[in-house]
């Protein structure tokens, strides 16, 4: 079974095009370093009315959506290679300006998930 990094985050809708093009280097970057897959993902339905719902999990304001994003790695111990290269990878520190962000890091959840099921 895989593991897998989850990441939910808060993204003004105006700051979409250039978050895309952050996640499409970040994805390069994680898979040259050997991420099995990489995905992110925005918001289309998420005003369901069961459960609760990423908007208010994430406290949308006016203007913003969810991004939901996932990283696949063999294992937690690979993902623990993998990430460790990423993050002395100078293109990404290059990237991840906190001044120049188009989202609020101090609002995205993110956590490691060893898969139950895979199909």
């Amino acid at each position: 079974m895989h593991y897998v990094d989850g990441y939910l985050l808060p993204l003004p809708k105006k700051n979409l095009k250039a978050y895309k093009g952050l996640a499409k280097k970040a994805s390069k970057i994680w898979r040259e370093h050997g991420a099995l897959s990489y995905c992110e993902a925005v918001a289309d339905d998420i005003g369901v009315k069961w459960g609760f719902p990423f908007t208010k999990l994430l406290k949308l304001k006016r203007g913003e959506t969810a991004v939901f994003a996932y990283i696949v790695y063999k294992t937690r111990a690979h993902r623990d290679r993998v990430n460790a290269k990423v993050m002395s990878d100078p293109r990404l520190n290059d990237m991840c300006n906190p001044d120049s962000m188009p989202f609020d890091c101090a609002r995205m959840s993110m956590g490691g998930f060893k898969a139950i099921v895979e199909a």
